[in-house]
C-alpha cells in the first residue's frame, strides 16, 4: 500500500533538506562514516596482533631457545607467506563484521545479538583462513597457530565490544550524549511509544513530553503535555529536543511545515506509522526497538569530527593535569596562605542541553563573594545578564594574578576529562543566567561548554551581551575541528599576554 500523500511530500522535503545540508557541508568536518572506519581499523589491527601473539606462543611452547628460534621461525613464516595469510584473515574479519552491520550505531542491535554476530563473523573468516591454506598448499603453517589466532581474535573483539557498549550505556545513565524526544499526539500509540522509549534506556532516548495537535487538548489535566503544534519548534528548542515523533495522523500542510521548521532548527522528525499497515508503506522504515518509524528529516551529524574533538580533549586534559600538577600544587599553597577559605571554588553551571554539573576553579575571591555580589550589583560593567567588575573588591591579591593569566581555570581540566566540558566551547553559564535567556540564546547550549572559546579570544573585554551571544552562536553554527585548533592556538597568546581580569 502506498504512503499517504502528505507523508510522501514530507519525505521528499526531508530528502531535499539532507541534500542541501550535504551541499553546504563545511570543510574540515569529517564524514559520519569516520567512526565505522575507526572501529574497522581497530578490529583489523586486533586480528593481526592476535595472530602474532598466537604465532609467538606456539614457538615458545616448543621448549627450544627462544632467541634463536624466534628469528628463525619469523623468517620461515615470512617465507611461507604466513603474514599474508594473516592480513587476509584480518581483512575477512572486518569484511564480515561490516556485512553483518557491526559498525552501525550500537542502538541498532542488542548486546547479545552483537556477540552472536561477532562469533559468526570471526568463525566465517577463520574457515576461509583454513580454506586458503588448503587451496594454496600451506601445510607448513601450524594449524595450532590458526586455531589460536581465531580464538584470540574472537575473545578480543567480544571484550572490546562489551567494554564499548558498557561505556556508552554508562554515559547514557549519567545523562550524557542522550537524545531528547517530543512525541506529537497523546493517544494509545503515543503512550506505548513513550513507555517503550523509557524501557529501552540503553538506546539513549529521553522523553521530554507530549505535544497535542490542538490548543484545546493542551489544556487538559495531563501534566506531560508540554504544548501544542503552534509552538512546536520554540518548545523543542527550549527543551533541547533532538527528535520529534509524529504518533498520530495530521494534515499534510502541518507535517510539511513542522519538517521545514525543524530542519532549520537542526531537529530530526520521525513518523510512527500504524503498527500493522505502516510496515507495507512505500517509505524507508527504521526501528526504534520494536516500533517502526519513518524518518522525514535527519540532520547530518559530523560524529567523526566530534569524536576527534573528544579525543583531543582527553589527550590534552590528561597531559596538562599531569604536567601542570606541580604548578597547581603551588597555586593551592598560595591561595591557602593568602586568605582563609577553600582552595577550590565549586559552582553549579549549565552544560550541554541544559544539564547541570559542578564546575571547578581555583578560588580567587573572598569566601563570602556570592553574598557580596548583590551589594555590588550597581557596579556591574557588563550589559544585561552578565556580571563583571574590572576592579572587583572581592578578588584577593593572589586571585588577581590567577585571573590575569587565566590560571584559576586550570581545575576545569578535570571537568573536561569527565566529559562535562570541552577545551573549546561557549562559557558555561549559571542557572540564573539561563533563566533569563531568550529562546534564540539557548542555541549556545547545543554543545559542550568550554574552558576557552571564540568569545574569549575575540572579545573578552567587550561588555556587550549581544556580542557575547552572537560569537557563541556563530561558533555553534560554524563549528569545525579546524576552528577548535585555531582557537586553542590563539588562546595561548591570550594567556601569555595576561588579558584576563
Amino acid at each position: 500500500m502506498a504512503a499517504p500523500e502528505y507523508l510522501q511530500q514530507a519525505v521528499v522535503a526531508g530528502k531535499r533538506g539532507r541534500s542541501a545540508a550535504r551541499r553546504a557541508g563545511r570543510g574540515a568536518v569529517l564524514s559520519s562514516s569516520a567512526p565505522a572506519l575507526m572501529w574497522a581499523s581497530v578490529d583489523y589491527l586486533t586480528a593481526v596482533l592476535c595472530g602474532v601473539i598466537a604465532f609467538r606462543m606456539r614457538f615458545q611452547g616448543t621448549g627450544l631457545p627462544s632467541t634463536t628460534l624466534y628469528h628463525e621461525m619469523l623468517l620461515q613464516a615470512i617465507q611461507q607467506q604466513f603474514l599474508w595469510y594473516l592480513l587476509s584473515f584480518a581483512f575477512c574479519v572486518v569484511f564480515f563484521s561490516r556485512l553483518h552491520g557491526l559498525y552501525a550505531p550500537i542502538q541498532h542491535h542488542s548486546g547479545l545479538h552483537e556477540q552472536r554476530v561477532t562469533f559468526e563473523s570471526v568463525l566465517t573468516a577463520g574457515l576461509l583462513f583454513c580454506g586458503f591454506l588448503y587451496l594454496t598448499h600451506g601445510e607448513s603453517i601450524s594449524r595450532v597457530v590458526v586455531l589460536l589466532t581465531v580464538a584470540f581474535t574472537q575473545v578480543a573483539l567480544s571484550i572490546r565490544r562489551v567494554a564499548w557498549r558498557r561505556m556508552v550505556y554508562s554515559r547514557y545513565r549519567e545523562g550524557l550524549e542522550v537524545r531528547n524526544v517530543l512525541i506529537i499526539g497523546t493517544g494509545r500509540v503515543a503512550q506505548a511509544l513513550r513507555n517503550h522509549l523509557e524501557t529501552l534506556q540503553h538506546f539513549g532516548f529521553r522523553f521530554k513530553g507530549f505535544v497535542s495537535l490542538t490548543p484545546e487538548d493542551a489544556l487538559n489535566s495531563n501534566r506531560e503535555i508540554v504544548g501544542d503544534l503552534r509552538n512546536i519548534v520554540p518548545l523543542a528548542r527550549s527543551l533541547f529536543v533532538d527528535e520529534v515523533f509524529f504518533s498520530v495522523p495530521a494534515e499534510r500542510n502541518i507535517v510539511i511545515g513542522v519538517v521545514e521548521e525543524a530542519r532549520s532548527a537542526g531537529i530530526d522528525v520521525r513518523v510512527v506509522p500504524d503498527l500493522y499497515d505502516g510496515l507495507a508503506w512505500n517509505a524507508p522504515v527504521e526501528y526504534i526497538g520494536q516500533f517502526p518509524t519513518i524518518p522525514l528529516h535527519r540532520r547530518e551529524f559530523p560524529i567523526g569530527a566530534f569524536m576527534a574533538k573528544r579525543i583531543l580533549d582527553l589527550v590534552i586534559s590528561s597531559l596538562a593535569l599531569t604536567l601542570l600538577s606541580p604548578l597547581m600544587l603551588l597555586i593551592a599553597i598560595m591561595i591557602r596562605a593568602n586568605s582563609k577559605g577553600p582552595i577550590f571554588y565549586r559552582a553549579e553551571r549549565i552544560g550541554r542541553k541544559g544539564r547541570k554539573f559542578a564546575c571547578f576553579k581555583f578560588r580567587t575571591m573572598v569566601p563570602n563573594a556570592d553574598e557580596l555580589k548583590k551589594k555590588l550589583a550597581h557596579m556591574n560593567e557588563r550589559d544585561g545578564i552578565l556580571f563583571k567588575i574590572k576592579h572587583d573588591p572581592r578578588i584577593t591579591s593572589v586571585g588577581r594574578v590567577l585571573r590575569k593569566y587565566s590560571l584559576d581555570e586550570l581545575p576545569q581540566l578535570w571537568n573536561v576529562l569527565r566529559g562535562d566540558m570541552s577545551l573549546v566551547g561557549p562559557r558555561p553559564p549559571l542557572a540564573a543566567e539561563v533563566e533569563r535567556y531568550d529562546i534564540s540564546h539557548l542555541r549556545r547550549l547545543d554543545v559542550l561548554p568550554g574552558i576557552t572559546g571564540l568569545w574569549q579570544v575575540e572579545a573578552r573585554q567587550d561588555p556587550s551581551f549581544d556580542n557575547y551571544i552572537s560569537l557563541d552562536t556563530a561558533y555553534v553554527e560554524n563549528w569545525t575541528f579546524g576552528l577548535d585548533l585555531k582557537i586553542l592556538i590563539r588562546t595561548i597568546s591570550v594567556v601569555f599576554t595576561g588579558t584576563g581580569t
